[in-house]
């Protein structure tokens, strides 16, 4: 009777050897702790998950899980896929990011700009020049 090697536990000696620790393999695969342990206990992982896993540890991973690297290296389509694929998340955060203070200073110039029609509606008369900058703000 042959009992076949879980995917998980070789990934976690490989890992566990590593000087990387699993916080930082995290942190680097956009994971949480919680599902690389998971990955730990699975029988069998996907072709994606080892090859990242490989390939921020340095290591081709291929000997170790000879069923899923059957035909020996990546092909350089795949290769070049999976590397565009983990490039653009980085960009991706970077571009939310951008949007997301653009509509923090679009809000504050709205909030602002209102703020200064109330005062201006209800004292109109002891509002300065200067104080009706949209870019000043105005305290009671």
């Amino acid at each position: 009777m042959t009992t076949q090697v879980k995917h998980g536990e070789v990934l976690e000696r490989i890992v566990r050897r590593d000087s990387m620790g699993i916080s930082e393999l995290s942190r680097k695969l956009n994971v949480s702790r919680r599902t690389i342990y998971n990955w730990f206990n699975k029988e069998r992982l996907s072709y994606e998950v080892i090859w990242q896993v490989g390939d921020l540890l340095g290591q081709d991973l291929s000997p170790c899980f000879p069923d899923i690297f059957q035909h020996g290296n990546l092909d350089s389509q795949d290769s070049r896929a999976l590397n565009r694929q983990s490039n653009k998340e980085p960009d991706s955060v970077y571009f939310w990011m951008n949007k997301y203070i653009q509509l923090l200073e679009k809000y504050n110039d709205l909030l602002s700009s209102s703020a200064v029609k109330e005062l201006e509606e209800q004292n109109p008369k002891n509002l300065s020049s200067r104080s009706k900058r949209p870019d000043t703000f105005l305290y009671q």
